[in-house]
């Protein structure tokens, strides 16, 4: 089977995605995604979601409207700086193998607290308050993909600094759900499926998706 009939059905999710988020911007719905809540009876059947979205669980990110899609459409996981830890990669592995669903999105967001979470640990001193463990978990996670940016110029400005450590921390969740999974990457040996990062602009509304297929 050629390169290009395998990733076919993951750039057919991958266009869905981008229609639906241009509707997004131009504040219109369309009518499948509005009518998908009254069709119970379709959603009392077994899912068969097009789409992965691993997102922040920032309340101006949801993945659904930002994208424009109904319920049923996507299969989607939310944690505070969109991290990939054991349980989020088992989750993407379950609805990948489970429902054949052929395209995984990491998607970031500008004004990202965790992001700024991270960087602010990564600019004290001494022992963080035991109280915040938690917290740290996550930003343990988010940390070694930012951390070298701190180094660099882009320190003298916090708001380009945010930016680009938003985005390294994209990159790093789509390298390790690429990488650091077996099943998925049998799936995308096998069966084409694509593991792709993408940014969500709050001002705008715009998602920029980093890597085509």
């Amino acid at each position: 089977m050629s390169p290009e009939r395998t990733t076919a059905p993951a750039k057919a999710a991958l266009d869905r995605l981008k229609a639906g988020n241009a509707r997004y911007i131009q504040n219109v719905r369309s009518v499948d995604s509005m009518l998908s809540h009254s069709h119970r009876e379709v959603l009392a059947q077994p899912q068969t979601p097009f789409a992965i979205v691993l997102g922040c669980s920032d309340s101006r990110a949801p993945a659904e409207i930002v994208f424009d899609q109904g319920l049923g459409d996507l299969f989607v996981i939310r944690v505070a700086g969109n991290i990939v830890a054991p349980s989020q990669v088992g989750s993407v592995e379950f609805a990948a193998e489970r429902f054949g669903t052929p395209l995984v999105v990491v998607m970031g967001h500008t004004s990202c607290g965790a992001i700024q979470a991270a960087l602010e640990a990564i600019g004290q001193t001494g022992k963080p308050d035991p109280s915040l463990r938690n917290l740290m978990s996550i930003v343990n996670r988010v940390r070694p993909g930012i951390e070298g940016l701190v180094a660099t110029d882009l320190a003298r400005d916090p708001a380009r600094l945010a930016r680009e450590a938003m985005r390294a921390n994209v990159r790093a969740s789509v390298n390790h759900l690429r990488h650091g999974s077996e099943i998925l990457e049998r799936l995308a040996e096998q069966g084409g499926l694509a593991v792709v990062g993408c940014e969500l602009d709050l001002a705008t509304g715009e998602v920029h998706f980093f890597d085509e297929l």
